[in-house]
């Protein structure tokens, strides 16, 4: 199929030619994806940073908010494989990585590879399975690789995980550990659209049989977002800014509204996405604001508010905000 836009195919080089072709294809994949993903640019531009930093997502939001709309949308153009997993309390951990059986054919065993072996998979509410099944999966995230029978597959790149929870219904479910959760790179949540965009929404999904078709063309191939990782990975980061994501990291742990802070990952994972949002804008370089704007983003769900902060209902959000407005940035 051939590519639409004005993105031609990412070389593996990283130039400022190259960061240019990366941002103009960046750019057209947030347009096509935005066809099915109708009025949430905040939502869809974490999730590109999410991609070019390799990292994988954790997604909040009600029933009905388009969370599998813009994961199937992402695969579609960027060309890539899409699996699902209906997270449930009898799921098992083969059943997300796989398994070997025998074929009484061939009087050997041999593998059945699970939903894992894909580049895009929607791991939909996580938190209704079991934790040994949790950690099965959370294992394939955090090493790219599965082990069945002692054999060691690797998944190829990109492989990304989007982890999605229903926030309203907490009955029969097994909440994500803190440390499983620190696995994950950034999470986001989803709200209702505003009414304008919802009456877009309902007027342009309420198709035949319910629902439109999405009309999302192929942007690019997988190689090009693996070339399009490796340009973000190399993106210059000075120490000042380095020093920065540490600061705001440290000064979650030292605010008295958090009973838990950010530990070392989530200034590795602030970094990372601040070279993600620099290459967004095609720069060779991160500055102070990319990080600022990635900080709740990738930081919510590593810190825990204290009773006495949840009890004046204060939010996460609004607590993190200030503590990283606190913290000086530094001028580069």
């Amino acid at each position: 199929m051939q590519a639409v836009g004005d993105a031609p195919s990412v070389e593996p080089r990283h130039g400022d030619d190259t960061r240019q072709r990366v941002a103009g294809m960046l750019q057209a994949i947030r347009s096509e994806v935005g066809k099915a993903f109708i009025g949430q640019e905040a939502i869809l531009d974490d999730v590109l940073a999410g991609l070019l930093a390799g990292g994988h997502l954790l997604l909040e939001g009600k029933p009905g908010l388009g969370k599998t709309r813009l994961v199937v949308a992402l695969a579609q153009a960027i060309d890539g494989e899409f699996g699902r997993i209906q997270f449930t309390p009898e799921l098992m951990p083969s059943d997300v990585t796989g398994f070997s059986l025998f074929d009484m054919k061939s009087q050997s065993f041999r593998v059945s590879r699970g939903p894992v072996f894909t580049n895009l998979l929607l791991a939909d509410e996580i938190n209704r399975a079991p934790a040994k099944t949790q950690a099965a999966l959370l294992e394939v995230m955090q090493e790219r690789q599965v082990t069945i029978e002692g054999e060691s597959y690797t998944l190829e790149r990109p492989f990304m995980t989007f982890a999605t929870q229903n926030p309203i219904e907490h009955e029969g479910t097994y909440p994500l550990p803190e440390a499983q959760l620190d696995r994950f790179l950034m999470k986001l949540v989803i709200d209702y659209p505003l009414h304008d965009v919802e009456v877009q929404i309902v007027r342009e999904m309420a198709g035949v049989g319910g629902t439109a078709a999405m009309a999302v063309e192929r942007v690019c191939s997988v190689a090009d977002i693996v070339a399009a990782q490796d340009a973000a990975a190399s993106t210059e980061a000075v120490v000042e800014v380095v020093d920065y994501c540490v600061a705001i990291a440290r000064a979650t742990r030292e605010s008295p509204a958090f009973s838990l802070g950010a530990g070392t990952r989530g200034a590795i994972d602030l970094l990372r996405v601040g070279k993600a949002r620099a290459l967004m804008a095609g720069r060779h370089y991160v500055i102070p604001d990319d990080i600022k704007a990635s900080a709740v983003a990738v930081l919510r769900h590593r810190v825990q508010l204290t009773p006495e902060m949840t009890i004046s209902g204060q939010s996460v959000d609004r607590v993190l905000e200030d503590v990283v407005a606190g913290v000086p940035a530094p001028r580069v």
